[in-house]
Order: C-alpha cells, then structure tokens, then sequence
C-alpha cells in the first residue's frame, strides 16, 4: 500500500498519541507491511499496545541493511554501528580475511554487516538465546555462516581457539536495577538475557574478557559495546585479562565502544 492510503493520517495521529516520535514513518511502514485493512488494523493496535515495530515487521534496518528480527529477539540499535565499526577497524590492523566470531549475536546483524565488510575467511555467531539463535540462521544462512548455541565461547569449535583475529560481543550491559528503567517495548518485548548485565551491568562483559585472550590470536582484537559510565571498570577487567583496550564513542550515537587487542 501506497503511503497516500486513506486512512494515513488517523493512523498518525493514533501513533503519535501513543507516543511513538516518527509516527508518519511508522505509519508508512505498516501500511506498507499490511495486505488487507484488518492486517493493518491489527499491527496498529499492536503497536499502540507497545509491540516493538521492528518485531511487528519482522525486519530492522541496521547499518544500511534490512535484517530479520523474530518476536522476542533482541532488536539490533543504531548505536551499534559504532561497534561494528571499531570491530571492522580493528581487524583491519590484523590484515585480509581475518578470522570472526560475533558472541551475543541476537539476530546475527553485526554478523552480516561485518561479512561484507571484512570478506573473512572465517566468520561465525553464537547466542544463548534458542530463538536468537533460529533468527540468526536465518539471517546468515544464505552467506553460509554457522550459528552456535551456548553460552558465549563454549559451543565455539575448539580448533579456533586463539586463532581468531576479532571477537565482537554486544554483550548484555545494563545493570539489573535499571532494567525496568527501560522503554515497555525493550524490558517487556525482548529476552531479558539479552539486556541484563548483572548487579553493575558488567557480569557477561568480564567473562566475555577473561575468555577472550585464549580465543584472540596474538594481536587479535575483542570488541563490545558499554555505557561511557561502565568504561573505566571495564577497561579494568580487560587489563586484568592481558588485553590492551581502546575506548571510542560517538556523541551523535550516544554510543561507547571498547576495542581491546591481546599482544603479541
């Protein structure tokens, strides 16, 4: 359907009074999504309920690419085009086709984005989460790229262990208590796994470093995404961990990242 389509501007107007901040654009998107007027119907009423739009698609746009999001699957920010970026950047210093694994994956979209940007001789995502894991296969499974289920390193293929020249994890940050800070459509809509960081946000992000330096090949680089008020403890656990870290941000993201690269 047409964005022209008669009844766009009650729809707006109904988004908008929900409180959705870009409700023409989301109007335009689930007229477009829907093929009958009782399909449209129910993805309004869904969303005004606060269904997250990216679920009621069934697709987010990240960083230039439509990518696959099932219900309940955690949807992939804007915020981390920042860490794909450090990730893409560091393993450029490791020279072509580098060895990939993307931990925490969610729907497997740094995966993608990396793939056609790295062109790597090995590439691979894992997530703990059953359905992050069916929507990541299917994001990735036409670029051949397995996907494993387990908990961050351990259903990784031994043979790669420090092999790999980056590891890109958006792990879960957010400290428990202020889960429930969050918007409805995040805390109520997606795996709590994947917001939940423990009591200082950092409990996944330490084991993910502790981990990382027996996976990194010498001058490997591990790359996650934090809060600019998690980034001196972080970088702590890093040190602690043997790895040398590097921290980038983005005003305009609202976006921190840590890049940490294991000598040698």
């Amino acid at each position: 359907m047409a964005p022209s389509h008669p009844d766009r501007p009650t729809l707006v107007q109904r988004l908008r009074a929900a409180g959705c901040v870009y409700a023409e654009d989301e109007a335009d998107l689930l007229i477009a999504a829907a093929d009958s007027p009782t399909t449209l119907a129910d993805l309004v009423d869904r969303r005004i309920a606060g269904r997250p739009l990216e679920h009621l698609l069934g697709w987010a746009e990240f960083c230039g690419r439509r990518v696959a999001v099932d219900p309940g699957v955690f949807v992939p920010r804007a915020r981390t085009a920042l860490l794909v970026a450090a990730a893409a950047a560091a393993a450029a210093v490791a020279g072509p086709a580098p060895a990939v694994l993307d931990l925490c994956c969610g729907s497997g979209a740094a995966a993608l984005v990396l793939h056609d940007r790295l062109a790597p001789r090995w590439l691979a995502a894992a997530d703990l989460d059953p359905a992050a894991v069916a929507c990541a296969r299917r994001n990735l499974a036409p670029l051949g790229v397995p996907v494993y289920q387990g908990d961050l390193f351990a259903p990784v293929p031994p043979r790669w262990r420090g092999r790999l020249d980056l590891v890109v994890a958006n792990a879960p940050y957010v400290p428990s208590g202020a889960v429930q800070l969050m918007p409805p459509e995040a805390r109520l809509y997606e795996a709590p796994m994947a917001l939940d960081g423990g009591a200082d946000g950092l409990a996944v992000l330490r084991r993910v470093a502790g981990a990382a330096a027996q996976w990194l090949a010498p001058g490997g680089h591990l790359a996650v995404e934090t809060s600019a008020g998690q980034v001196d403890p972080l970088c702590a656990a890093l040190v602690a961990a043997g790895l040398e870290p590097t921290v980038v941000s983005d005003e305009d993201l609202e976006a921190t990242a840590v890049t940490a690269r294991r000598p040698g």
